[in-house]
C-alpha cells in the first residue's frame, strides 16, 4: 500500500498554503498525483428569507468564485515551482463538508487544516470533524499555527486496540514505514484488549509489514488520555501522531470521544485520523 492521490483542501483562510506545501511534500516523496479542492460551506437561510435574500446568495457566489480564482493561480504557480507534474485543481460551490468527502472516495489521503476559532476561513466551525467522520480515508490535519517543513520522522502511534485504532494504524503504513522512529503509545491500558503486554500484538503487526516500532505504556496521570499524549508527543519531539477518531452524528449534533475532541482543540503537531 502506498499514497498514489493525495487531496489538500483549499479553503478561503490565510492557512491553507501551509496545507498546499506539506501535501506538495508528500506527493513527491510518495510520487502521488496531487489533487487541489477548493470548496466552502454554504449560507443556509430560512426559506421565508429567500426571495429577500436572492441578491446577497449572488453576490456571496460572485465572491467565492473570485476567490477560487486567486486561489488556483496560487495553487498552479507553487505546484509548477515545487516541479510537481501531476497535479489538478477542482473547484466546486456545493458545500464543502458534502464536497470534500464525496472527493475523499477517490483518494488515499486528504489533507486539511484544524478548526481556528479566531479566523474565519469560509467553512463552518465543524468541517474538520465532519470530514474526519465521514471520509472514509485517513485525514491529516494540519494545527492552525506552526510550521511544519517536514512530517514523519517520529511518529507517535496512539493504540487503544480499538477497530479504529486499527485503521489508523493500517492507513498510516506508508508514513510509518518512510519513518526513522515509531514510537506506539499505550495510554492505561487495559486486559484482555491488549492481551497479556499492551503493545506487542500491534508491533509485531508492523514489524511484519516494514515498521520498526517501539512501545510505551503510560499509567495513571491526573490529566486526560488526549492531553497525555499530546504532552508525551512533546517530550518525544514528535512531529505526526496517528490516531483513530471516535465519534457520530446525533441529529444535527457532532458527537465526539474524548481524546479525539481533545486532539481536534489542541494539536501542536499534525494529526493523522481514520474513523
Amino acid at each position: 500500500m502506498t499514497y498514489k492521490t493525495i487531496l489538500v483542501h483549499i479553503d478561503a483562510g490565510e492557512r491553507w498554503p501551509v496545507r498546499l506545501n506539506i501535501a506538495t511534500r508528500l506527493a513527491q516523496r510518495f510520487e502521488a498525483q496531487l489533487v487541489g479542492l477548493h470548496a466552502l460551506s454554504s449560507t443556509r437561510l430560512p426559506a421565508f428569507t429567500l426571495p429577500e435574500a436572492a441578491a446577497s446568495l449572488a453576490e456571496a457566489q460572485r465572491i467565492a468564485e473570485a476567490q477560487a480564482l486567486r486561489a488556483r493561480e496560487e495553487f498552479e504557480r507553487s505546484t509548477r515551482q515545487a516541479g510537481l507534474r501531476n497535479a489538478e485543481w477542482r473547484a466546486s460551490l456545493e458545500d464543502a463538508a458534502a464536497v470534500v468527502p464525496l472527493h475523499a472516495r477517490y483518494v488515499d489521503l486528504i489533507v486539511i487544516g484544524q478548526p481556528d476559532p479566531e479566523q474565519p476561513d469560509g467553512v463552518e466551525a465543524n468541517f474538520t470533524h465532519r470530514v474526519v467522520l465521514a471520509a472514509g480515508r485517513p485525514v491529516l490535519v494540519i494545527p492552525y499555527a506552526g510550521q511544519f517543513d517536514f512530517i514523519g520522522k517520529h511518529v507517535l502511534l496512539a493504540w487503544n486496540a480499538s477497530r479504529e485504532a486499527a485503521r489508523a494504524a493500517t492507513d498510516s503504513l506508508p508514513l510509518l514505514r518512510a519513518a526513522d522512529k515509531v514510537t506506539v503509545v499505550c495510554v492505561n491500558p487495559k486486559a484482555p484488549l491488549h492481551g497479556q503486554q499492551p503493545g506487542a500484538d500491534i508491533a509485531l503487526y508492523l514489524a511484519r509489514h516494514g515498521v520498526r516500532s517501539e512501545v510505551s505504556n503510560l499509567q495513571g496521570s491526573d490529566i486526560d488520555a488526549g492531553n497525555q499524549l499530546l504532552s508525551y508527543a512533546a517530550d518525544l519531539s514528535v512531529d505526526l501522531i496517528v490516531m483513530g477518531a471516535y465519534g457520530h452524528s446525533r441529529l444535527s449534533e457532532l458527537v465526539l470521544g474524548g481524546v479525539t475532541r481533545t486532539l481536534f482543540g489542541s494539536m501542536t503537531v499534525p494529526v493523522l485520523m481514520t474513523h
